[in-house]
């Protein structure tokens, strides 16, 4: 007889287990870290009632589908990023051929007085660091100067014959790539270039500038640009 309630205790504590598991219900954590109820059981009268209860607004941050929402947002193409004035580290200048490296340079201060700066005898770029930096917060006229040589397809060669007003290239800079439009493009003497106002102080220019290929020891070719602003 013993043995018996004994049997009908534990049966009854399992039962009230397993009642309090299914109404009472466990919880775990959904992806966004709230807690939701996995199931719980709810008699005949009461599950009627809330299949009739007024549902719950959904919020609209995970409404499904998206597509409507969305649709009534009057789409813009973002704007291209703004670039603060940063050493130029590159030139792609598709309409005169000219894809160089720069890499920046510090002329004595001889050279610099005297305007007579000659590069090292490669064929890259030459951003001359005493002088602008391209972009947002350009103090002055940023320099990139490079070598034309005889017999050799150099890429300075083409601003010779290929640069013309009105010609796009990219600078790409430490900060982000800049798009420049050239201005003009004019050939000096080199006894007249150092006195002439491409070396005025003009925040955002930048001027190339590489010996003429029609007289290299002679003339030295400058092409001026100007930043294209953001639409």
């Amino acid at each position: 007889m013993d043995l018996v309630v004994l049997a009908l205790c534990g049966f009854g504590l399992l039962a009230a287990w397993l009642v309090y598991g299914v109404v009472g219900g466990s919880h775990t954590l959904s992806a966004s870290g709230v807690e939701v109820p996995i199931a719980r059981y709810l008699p005949p009268d009461a599950a009627a009632q809330e299949a009739t209860a007024t549902p719950v607004p959904v919020p609209s941050a995970l409404a499904s589908p998206a597509g409507k929402a969305a649709s009534a947002v009057k789409r813009t193409a973002p704007k291209p990023p703004v670039s603060t004035a940063s050493r130029p580290e590159r030139i792609i200048y598709p309409a005169a051929a000219v894809d160089v490296v720069v890499h920046p340079l510090k002329p004595g201060n001889g050279d610099v007085t005297s305007r007579s700066i000659v590069p090292p005898e490669t064929m890259d770029g030459y951003w001359l660091t005493p002088y602008g930096k391209p972009g947002v917060g350009s103090t002055n006229t940023t320099y990139v100067i490079g070598h034309s040589w005889e017999g050799q397809d150099a890429p300075f060669n083409h601003l010779s014959s290929a640069a013309a007003p009105g010609d796009l290239f990219t600078v790409v800079t430490s900060a982000g790539n800049l798009r420049y439009r050239v201005d003009s493009v004019t050939t000096y003497t080199k006894s007249s270039l150092k006195d002439s106002s491409i070396w005025s102080v003009v925040p955002n220019r930048l001027v190339l500038i590489s010996c003429y290929t029609g007289d290299l020891w002679g003339k030295n070719v400058a092409v001026v640009a100007s930043p294209v602003r953001a639409k």
